[in-house]
This record gives structure tokens, sequence and C-alpha cells, in this order.
């Protein structure tokens, strides 16, 4: 097993290259499933996730390869199988994606149960609520969803949960709903730029989709989808959390191709603080005072601040000059790297789904364990500024989300690198 080894105190700068967004390639990836003919994936980033839901997509009949240039090519060339296995969804929580898609284009998709994770609960009811609404029928079986149809047939379907929108269960209905009878109005959508990315694919091969962006989406139903070419759009996530690695390492960084309006909610956070956040000739440039404010942040659905950049701006208000809040309002028990961080001496203190942060001098350098893939983002980013060395353990998360992470930083000036370990 893999670790990070990194020693704190370097200022960054330069350029980093942000890679393509995981979470519009991996429901693109499984939209392919209702075409025909060949797609071919332009800045699919190179990520345990990705290759994961590529070989799930095997299983299901999809063939996909990797061309000269980084291109991603995909075209299915078995429909028997619709069945995606629980050794398959266990290790990535996205593989959902295929229930909408095969349940359209197969009539049947059986799909097990992905279960709980590290940030918490994270049930699958709003996607089942959306296809039986379209029509399937629906039953539990030996752990697995298993949805059927002869025909799906346009309806209002309402997605609102608990917690907000659903991305995943708005990516599920409204793929399906592409091959379905009829007009499928979406309302209390998600509204995230990878959604949007996704419908924009669809649409390029044929689909007749509006309205993607806001909180009412309206699909009517085709006949058929033909594959196309398609360029996915770069990680706001990726880009967010360089945007701290600048900002906590008083660096001066330029993000190329990040695009500031899908992050208008982390540049006014951060502009808060006191971070300098500006649209560059090449994307976005960041750079910091010495002094950084507290303040208060609230994890929302889109376009309100990401619950996944929530740890890493927890590693960046630990050096402010005052007490910070951060409330999780999608994920209330998206919290395990607290204790990591008061390892290395941060001055945090958790009460429900917030967290007190305590603005400290200096964080130090320990050993610490990474929860998630977002978790080891925000401890080596506390590592970037501590003194010593910190050693961020299990590596394989932040590999499932990040393209390199290690390389990019290195080449900006950090100390970091990927170490075996004994």
């Amino acid at each position: 097993m893999q670790h990070f080894e990194v020693i704190g105190g370097n200022r960054l700068k330069g350029e980093i290259n942000i890679s393509g967004a995981k979470n519009a390639a991996l429901p693109i990836m499984a939209a392919t499933i209702l075409v025909e003919g060949e797609t071919v994936l332009h800045n699919v980033p190179d990520l345990a996730d990705v290759r994961q839901m590529q070989t799930l997509l095997a299983r299901l009949g999809v063939k996909s390869r990797r061309d000269d240039e980084g291109a991603m090519h995909l075209t299915v060339e078995d429909e028997m199988n619709a069945h995606a296995e629980y050794e398959l969804v266990s290790k990535m929580r996205a593989s959902v994606c295929v229930m909408g898609p095969l349940l359209a284009k197969r009539k049947r998709a059986q799909v097990a149960m992905p279960g709980g994770c590290a940030i918490g609960d994270r049930p699958i009811g709003l996607h089942i609520q959306g296809l039986r609404a379209l029509g399937a029928d629906f039953e539990l079986v030996n752990g697995d969803v298993l949805l059927r149809a002869k025909r799906l047939t346009g309806s209002d379907i309402f997605l609102g949960g608990p917690f907000g929108s659903s991305v995943t269960a708005t990516a599920n209905v409204m793929m399906a709903a592409t091959l379905a009878v009829g007009r499928t109005v979406i309302t209390s959508a998600a509204c995230e730029p990878e959604l949007v990315d996704l419908a924009e694919y669809l649409n390029a091969c044929g689909a007749c989709i509006s309205g993607y962006g806001t909180p009412e989406i309206v699909i009517e139903g085709v006949l058929s989808l033909r594959g196309t070419e398609h360029r996915v759009i770069p990680d706001r996530i990726e880009a967010g959390t360089f945007l701290i690695a600048g900002a906590i390492t008083n660096g001066d960084l330029e993000l190329i191709g990040a695009r500031i309006e899908h992050m208008r909610a982390v540049v006014d956070r951060l502009r808060c603080v006191g971070v300098i956040v500006e649209r560059g000739e090449k994307g976005i440039a960041v750079s910091s005072s010495r002094r950084l404010e507290p303040v208060m942040i609230t994890t929302q659905p889109y376009p309100g601040f990401p619950t996944d950049l929530q740890a890493q701006a927890m590693a960046l208000l630990c050096l402010a000059d005052g007490n910070s809040v951060i409330t999780e309002k999608i994920y209330p028990d998206r919290f395990l790297h607290v204790g990591e961080l008061n390892r290395m001496g941060a001055h945090l203190r958790k009460e429900g789904p917030t967290v007190i942060i305590e603005g400290i001098k200096r964080l130090v350098g320990a050993p610490v364990m990474a929860s998630d893939l977002r978790a080891s983002a925000g401890l080596i980013l506390a590592g970037l500024i501590a003194k010593g060395t910190t050693l961020v353990h299990r590596a394989y998360h932040i590999d499932r989300g990040y393209e390199r992470i290690e390389e990019k930083l290195a080449r900006v000036g950090a100390n970091i690198r990927r170490v075996d370990a004994p």
C-alpha cells in the first residue's frame, strides 16, 4: 500500500493543468450503453474510478480503449448482460449510473445496492422513485435492485430529497427518459455543470433535452441515439483543490483550463478569506496574502459551496486569524478528517453537522490516515504548510479522483512524493 510523504514549507508557484472532470466522465461513459455506434471522448482523466467504470462497462458489453492521443473510444458490442454485480459496484458508487441506461436500452437493469461509505449513507431511493415513475417495475433481489420495463413512458417527476437534489438520480432518470415514449419533466433536478455536460453529450447523440442547468429539465423521448465525439469539461473540484493549495502556501498559481463560472461559491468564500482569485488568460489565477480571515462555510447543492471541497477548505481555515465555522448540509457525517487534522495540531471541535475551527499559527507534520477521496486531498494540503513531514496513508483514495496529484504539485514547488509502504 502506498502513501504520500509531504514536507511542508514550500511556496507554490507556476501553472497546473486541470484534468477532465471525473464526475462528468463517469456518467457519460455509462450513457454510451444507450447509443449505437462509436463514442469518442476527449479529456477523460486517467483515474482509478475511470478504469473501474471501464471494467464494469466491459462486463456489460461495452468495449473501450484509449488511442495514442489519450482519447477514449467506446462501442457497445453485446447487449445481453444487464447485471452490474456487487463485486464491481461496491468499489465505486458511481456504478449506479448504469441503472437508467440499462433499463432504457435493454428493458432490464439489475444493479447491486452500493451500501454505505466513509462519508455516510447515500441511499438510492430517488433513483428508484424516478425510474418507477417512468413505468419500471421494481423489486429487491439478493441485495440487487432489479428494474424491468417493456416500455418507458414520459412522466412528471419530482426528485427533491432530504438534502436537496441528487446529481446521480437526476442523471439516471434523464438518461432513461431519452428513450422513453413522450415527454418527461424532472423538477427539483440537480444543476451541476457535470450534469450539463452529460445532457450536452446526449443531445449530440440525438437526444432532445432542454432546461439542463436549471431545476426543471424537459426530455422529449426519441427512438434511438447514435455515437458522437465529445470533450469532457475541466474538473472544478480538482481546480478548487489547487486554488486552496495556492492559498494555503501563500502561493501564486495559474490553473490552466479551470472555469471560474463553475466555481463562484468557492471563489466568493476564498475572496472573503483574503485570497486573490482572478480570471486568467488560460484559466484561473490565485495568489494569497499572509493573513487569512475567518469565514463561515455551508456546503450546499450547486451552485452552493461543494461538499467535495469541505475538507480542503477546513485545512485552509486552520490557519485563519480567528474562529471559522463549517456546516455540512450534504453529508452530515463527512468529518472523519477532523481527528486527523487535530493530530497535526489543529483546534477543531465537531458539534453535529458543524465544525468550529479555532485558527492557529502553524500545523505540525504527523502520520495521518485518509478516510475518503476528498479527505485525502485536505490532508495533503495541510501537509504542504505543516512544519516537518506529514505521511498521508492510503494513497489509493486520492487516486480515485486526482490524476497524478503529487506530480502536479511537485512541478510547482511542493516537496511531495509517493512512497511504497514497507
